[in-house]
């Protein structure tokens, strides 16, 4: 069943708060240490930073006011003291956060996949894989990016505008009430770009996650396309998406930058209206500069701070909307988990019985209608008929890649729905129509089935799927690179690693989904050799569109319209002048290939 759209913390709808409060939760107390290093190293920039402009006063009654060398050499000192610490701690505080975020995105990113792990099937039939890459990869940052902020906002910036705010209440508390006469406008307007930036970041996120899809999806299909002319046609539906993905940057960079201009008018009008007042103060009243230089230093000095606080909702607006999207994924739950009474599958003969199963893959098409069927402990059952008829949906159900949504299915007498799906999976070796390698050698992906298998268990499963001699015409045999998918291989080639690795897994259940049916006829008779070995003592579920390649099935199960309609062995079911298994034989029958009935062709 598809996954549940249902999630715990509904995070589509949570606020910056909750997210927050969620994510320190999560990763608060395993870098505490490094928080606190981080903090202390912040607090000394917002120290040193508010000492610059508190000594100002000094340095301007002091030096050029009242012209007293011998303390010159002292302020010069306290300087450049402060300006080194400042710079030691800065560093301190970037090399502390950058590894404390690294490790977050990296355990992020390890949840996830774990937790991806975990889903059913139909999450991953229900979601496009490029696109579900991409979003990985455009939001994993987002939590990173909200803890960062939030320590540096909160440890560098606030410190020091409160810091510096004191050294301006301290020189003069007329000019500093001043400048705040026109914060609250300027606080009012930054909300309400925020609230638009919201909305607009998440629709970026996804567009560029169509964008980054539809490349990837290109790059897989690329045979298709240039074999089917499709570069016009894709050009047009790609120019598309990223005019439209350009069209929400555009936006987002145009409510994100009003804050500039808010900032800078801010600015103006308080250093604007500060400087009159100094200007007029000290013309008329005589008064030293040195306190209205300590005070413009301090305001010049607090503006960057002041700036980047005044840019911190909008900024966390977007990394929450990341970090939201992920916790949507992290969040989602599978129908399919374990009961809490769950034990290990106990296989003796492996037979498997399906009891008056019903299963569809909605609410609206049912594609098994109580389906009763046994196929027998060591021995070879084949499901054949038209497509559409639920073959691929028994092979599916077994594995429990689904559940049925009525009816039973047991293996030796257990309900499989009671067991657990690692002991389940394990007595299963399964091969696809389209087999598929991964990343790494011919021989990883041959140790895949059973990763506890030695080398020589290897080499014997390949010697027994015949992949072993072309196995070792390659450049370096058993170390070989597959290529992405192995491209390089040929599909038998492919298909025959394939049977390998089911065969080096040993299970006592096999599982063959048309396995044959892509290929040639050369590589349809090298992979047909190899299946009969993988298939001997062990109980099989096969799919076949070729007739020939079941006629040596103990059973064939005739199915139409999610229902068996015949069963029996091929003989016996190819003699049925009105039988569906009949018709279906008799329109595969050509010229160069016959079936052996009793003695004679058909």
């Amino acid at each position: 069943m598809l996954a549940s759209r249902n999630t715990k913390h509904a995070v589509g709808s949570e606020g910056i708060t909750v997210i927050l409060k969620r994510i320190i939760a999560e990763n608060g107390r395993d870098h505490i240490r490094g928080y606190a290093l981080a903090i202390a190293c912040l607090a000394t920039v917002a120290a040193t930073t508010a000492f610059t402009a508190w000594i100002m006063e000094a340095v301007v009654n002091e030096a050029f006011a009242k012209q007293r060398a011998e303390v010159v050499w002292l302020i010069c000192g306290s300087i450049l003291a402060a300006f080194v610490l400042r710079g030691l701690a800065g560093y301190g505080q970037a090399v502390t956060l950058s590894k404390i975020g690294n490790n977050i995105v990296a355990r992020y990113q390890r949840r996830l996949y774990a937790h991806l792990m975990t889903l059913s099937l139909g999450y991953f039939t229900e979601a496009r894989s490029a696109h579900l890459a991409a979003r990985i990869s455009e939001n994993v940052n987002g939590v990173r990016d909200v803890l960062n902020l939030t320590i540096t906002s909160t440890a560098r910036d606030l410190l020091t505008l409160v810091a510096l705010i004191g050294v301006m209440l301290a020189k003069d508390p007329i000019l500093t009430l001043i400048v705040f006469f026109v914060a609250p406008p300027v606080l009012y307007a930054l909300r309400l770009i925020s609230k638009r930036l919201r909305s607009a970041t998440k629709e970026a996120v996804l567009l560029n996650s169509h964008v980054l899809g539809a490349m990837q999806e290109t790059v897989q299909g690329i045979a298709i396309v240039k074999a089917f002319t499709m570069e016009a046609e894709l050009n047009r539906k790609v120019d598309g998406i990223i005019t439209e993905a350009e069209r929400r940057a555009n936006r987002i960079a145009r409510l994100s930058e009003r804050t500039s201009p808010i900032t800078e008018t801010f600015a103006g009008i308080a250093i604007s209206s500060v400087l009159a007042y100094a200007a007029f103060r000290s013309i008329y009243g005589g008064v030293l500069p040195g306190a209205f230089f300590s005070f413009v230093t301090a305001l010049l000095l607090a503006y960057e701070p002041a700036k980047r606080l005044a840019k911190l909702q909008v900024q966390m607006e977007r990394a929450a909307v990341n970090a939201r999207m992920i916790y949507e994924i992290l969040d989602m739950e599978t129908r399919q988990r374990d009961p809490e009474s769950a034990g290990d599958l106990q296989v003796t003969a492996a037979r498997i019985e399906f009891r008056s199963v019903k299963f569809g893959y909605d609410a609206e098409t049912e594609i098994l209608k109580g389906l009763d069927l046994v196929a027998e402990g060591g021995q070879t059952t084949a499901l054949v008929g038209p497509s559409g008829a639920g073959k691929s949906t028994v092979i599916t159900l077994i594995p429990r890649f689904y559940d049925p949504t009525e009816g039973q299915i047991l293996i030796d007498g257990q309900d499989i729905a009671t067991v657990t799906k690692a002991s389940l999976r394990k007595h299963i070796a399964y091969v696809s129509q389209q087999p598929y390698l991964f990343e790494g050698t011919i021989r990883d992906n041959i140790r895949y089935g059973r990763p506890e298998a030695t080398d020589a268990e290897i080499e014997e499963a390949a010697r027994l799927a015949h992949a072993h001699d072309f196995i070792m015409g390659q450049p370096h045999g058993y170390e070989t690179a597959v290529g992405e998918n192995g491209v390089t291989l040929s599909g038998g080639q492919r298909q025959r690693l394939s049977i390998a690795r089911a065969l080096v897994r040993n299970a006592p259940i096999l599982l063959l989904d048309e396995a044959t049916s892509a290929l040639d006829t050369e590589s349809e008779a090298a992979v047909q050799k190899a299946l009969e070995v993988a298939m001997n003592g062990r109980t099989v579920v096969v799919i076949a569109h070729r007739l020939s390649t079941v006629v040596k099935a103990d059973k064939i199960v005739v199915m139409q319209d999610g229902r068996i309609v015949e069963e029996g062995a091929h003989d016996d079911l190819a003699r049925r002048k009105d039988g569906l298994y009949a018709r279906l034989n008799q329109l595969q029958v050509t010229s160069t290939e016959s079936i052996a009935v009793g003695g004679e062709t058909i």
